[in-house]
């Protein structure tokens, strides 16, 4: 994503947007099972520069649905914290490893209540995700993001391409 980048301003009105985040870079130092990972100092400073880009290029988040992996789970922690306004937020196990189109079930169910939506989760169920909705790969190393604007009720998400506004790491500060 580059700095030119805002999803605010963009002359057309989506139904719905969902923000894809992975999860930031994690530490694998020590020997903790795969869900009880941490982040690494690299991926704590990644994540602030996610909430960081948010914060300025996002008006408003209803909810944020996140892995209950360790290193998901954090990785929200410090993004929400740039937010001017902390959405709500879901902890769920079901995107922890998950494919993409079990990610897609978890779009579909959401409710329509919900304009943006940020999903928080991990490879390669994520970049899966969004070529399934966006019809094209876009890689998403970790603390990249994924801003896709959909047209109609979360229900058929996938069945009509969204648009992509944008992907990528935030630019360093």
């Amino acid at each position: 994503m580059n700095a030119t980048d805002d999803v605010r301003h963009t002359g057309r009105v989506a139904e719905h947007t969902l923000i894809l985040l992975r999860h930031s870079k994690s530490d694998w130092a020590g020997d903790e099972a795969d869900i009880d990972r941490p982040l690494a100092h690299r991926g704590r400073r990644q994540a602030r520069q996610a909430g960081h880009w948010l914060a300025t290029h996002v008006d408003r988040i209803d909810l944020a649905v996140v892995s209950t992996a360790r290193r998901a789970r954090e990785t929200w922690d410090l993004v929400s914290a740039e937010l001017g306004e902390r959405p709500e937020t879901r902890h769920d196990e079901d995107p922890y490893a998950a494919s993409g189109s079990e990610l897609l079930h978890i779009v579909r169910s959401l409710g329509e209540e919900l304009g943006t939506v940020v999903l928080v989760g991990h490879n390669p169920g994520l970049e899966d995700l969004a070529e399934t909705l966006i019809g094209d790969w876009i890689p998403l190393p970790t603390s990249a993001l994924a801003v896709i604007e959909l047209d109609g009720p979360w229900r058929s998400a996938g069945r009509a391409p969204g648009l992509l506004r944008a992907a990528g790491r935030p630019p360093t500060a």
